[in-house]
């Protein structure tokens, strides 16, 4: 039995359907999640659901009973990510679940970033259970340059990027290939106890800018901001300032290289090369 955390979200069903298309049993897969209602269309598939919520630890022991391989994603509460994985570990313990997966971030053990607090104590956590377990430490994702986090339109038409990456490089990878990745180790008999840094081919944001002019023929430069003005800016669309400057802070964060790395271990775990950067403004043109 394989079991999936945070099963709706956008990694938890790309993973799903990357074990259906392995060949595992809808009956042998079971999403996790904080509301079953949401998962309706993966029970009408033949997958199993059952409820699972980080703040309610009595809902985890059962809903991970029987599970072979457990793949953990935290939820996008920043701040409360290491307290709910915290939960599921100790659930996990209970279950005498033989294989944990937990969906870390890329240079976990020694990123700068704010974000990866949370992923460092989870692993520790993870560790300190005695738990068998696999870090896939995730890249970026080449999506949230590309449009998902906020209009690409007026950035297109203003001709201007903005951001605090300076000439840093990422090893953006989309959320199919980390779910490939994913779906892999589940599906596998690799060694436990290992660690994946999974990036794919690196960019910097001037990069992305000049991506999106190619293809859409509208001129796009890249401007680089201090981080307090990019954070400033952000404010001044609508995005409070918390988040604000948690989003400065992961831009700035590309100039120390914590969202670069030169592992191969994306590409060796999917047998193929990641999803380069043109394809994935290729179809974010093509959504506007």
């Amino acid at each position: 039995m394989i079991t999936i955390t945070a099963a709706t979200g956008r990694l938890g069903r790309l993973v799903i359907a990357e074990l259906l298309e392995r060949g595992v049993p809808a009956g042998e897969i079971v999403a996790a999640v904080r509301s079953p209602q949401k998962a309706a269309d993966l029970a009408e598939r033949g997958v199993q659901v059952r409820r699972a919520d980080y703040d309610q630890p009595e809902t985890l022991e059962p809903a991970f009973a029987g599970t072979d391989k457990l793949l953990l994603i935290p939820s996008a509460v920043y701040g409360q990510r290491f307290p709910q994985m915290k939960n599921a570990v100790q659930a996990a313990v209970a279950a005498r679940v033989p294989l944990v997966a937990y969906a870390s971030f890329v240079n976990a053990a020694t990123s700068t970033l704010r974000l990866a607090d949370e992923h460092r104590q989870a692993e520790a956590c993870i560790r300190e259970s005695g738990l068998p377990f696999v870090f896939l430490r995730n890249g970026a994702y080449i999506e949230l340059y590309c449009g998902e986090l906020g209009d690409l339109a007026p950035v297109l038409e203003a001709g201007v990027m903005i951001g605090s990456g300076g000439n840093g490089k990422i090893s953006g990878v989309t959320r199919p290939d980390l779910a490939a990745a994913a779906a892999v180790v589940l599906t596998g008999d690799g060694p436990a106890n290992k660690a994946y840094d999974l990036g794919g081919e690196a960019f910097s944001l001037a990069d992305v800018a000049a991506e999106f002019a190619a293809q859409s023929g509208k001129p796009l430069v890249y401007q680089d901001l201090p981080v307090e003005e990019y954070a400033k800016a952000l404010a001044g669309w609508g995005v409070p300032q918390p988040f604000a400057d948690l989003l400065a802070d992961t831009s700035f964060a590309i100039t120390r290289g914590d969202w670069y790395t030169d592992s191969a271990d994306l590409q060796q775990l999917i047998g193929r090369p990641a999803t380069p950067l043109a394809n994935v403004v290729t179809a974010a043109l093509k959504a506007l």
